[in-house]
Order: C-alpha cells, then structure tokens, then sequence
C-alpha cells in the first residue's frame, strides 16, 4: 500500500484558466483537489499540502510552508516519514481530475528498486512521482522536469492518460470533460452555466 502527496497552491491554483474570475476559479481548483484526494484516499494514507483553510476529506492536512510546489512536497514527505506511512511515496497534482485508484496503484507498481516512477504532462513538467525513498526526492519542477527526475535514479514513465493529462485551461477542462471525476464534472457544468448566463 503506497502512501500518497497532494501539493495545493489554494487561492493561487489555475491562474492561467483564462476570463474566469477569481471565484470561480478556486471552485474549479477545490474540486480538482477533491477528485484528486478521493481517488488517493483509496490507495493508502494520503497527505495534502495546502494553505490554512483549505478543507480536505481523508487526507492529513499539512501546512504549506511556502516556497513552491518543491518545499510543499518535501514537507509532506517528511510528515509521512515521521508518521511512518508506507513506501512508495506517489506525489501527485492537484489538477489531474481524471485520476483513478487504479492509476495511482499503477504509478506506484512501476516504482524500480531505489529508484523512481513518473507520469510527465504533454509539456515535460511532471505530473506524478512515485518514490523507492523520500530521500530521492529533489525540488526540480518546472519546465522539462520529467527529465530532470528521470536522471535522479533508476526511473520509469508511466503513460496513463489520466496521469499525462492536466487542467491548465478551460480548452483542457472541455477536452477532458467524458473523464473528469464527479466534483469537477459538477464544477464544470456549474462554469459553463455561468458563461452561458
């Protein structure tokens, strides 16, 4: 049984989802959030990196520390360390909505001996992270990541569509709309009702 990581930017998630307001995009956000940690939950313990306030169902919180989406990981890593949770470790994003248990149990699979598994967006950036050990574990987001951490250890790419495909814009949210989960499914259909008000 893996134990899961869920960095969430809070109020500064999906910035980039164009002519939408501040509201409705922290809707969209928590909702992604929701179907992301639903689908951890019922994997193994699952920890949630997110600012105050931000409410999660079956997760342990842990505050965001600041410093990005690295120091985010990092602390919740060392929080399941210290809680003892079971290895592999599996950091996963907040904004893969698609993702399913048998996803994330399949990411966690491919996890070489002392090594690492990913699943890489379209982009390079990376997705998804499943570690041999915590101490594997370097903050190199950004663009062409998913390189970045192959070159970290033994590695292995998963090419899960649920895994690859994020939600950046409303183009990636209408594209995704047959396998978004429940919470954003509703979160979607609320923002179109809105747009076509």
């Amino acid at each position: 049984m893996p134990t899961l990581v869920v960095p969430f930017r809070g109020t500064a998630a999906k910035s980039r989802l164009e002519a939408r307001d501040a509201a409705a995009r922290q809707a969209l956000a928590d909702a992604m959030l929701a179907d992301v940690v639903a689908a951890c939950a019922a994997v193994g313990p699952t920890f949630v990196v997110a600012p105050a306030g931000v409410a999660v169902d079956g997760a342990e919180l842990v505050g965001d520390p600041g410093g990005g989406q690295g120091a985010a990981v990092r602390v919740a890593l060392d929080a399941a360390v210290v809680a003892g949770a079971p290895l592999p470790y599996v950091v996963v994003n907040a904004d893969l909505p698609c993702v399913t248990p048998r996803d994330l149990l399949a990411l966690a699979g491919a996890t070489p001996a002392g090594g690492l598994a990913l699943a890489a967006a379209a982009d390079g950036t990376t997705n998804a992270l499943a570690l041999a050990d915590a101490d594997l574990f370097e903050p190199l987001y950004g663009p062409g990541s998913a390189e970045r951490y192959e070159a970290l250890g033994p590695s292995r790419r998963v090419e899960a569509p649920n895994l690859i495909d994020d939600v950046d814009t409303v183009a990636d949210l209408e594209r995704l709309a047959p396998r978004l989960g429940p919470q954003t499914r509703a979160a979607a259909k609320a923002l179109h009702a809105k747009a076509a008000a």
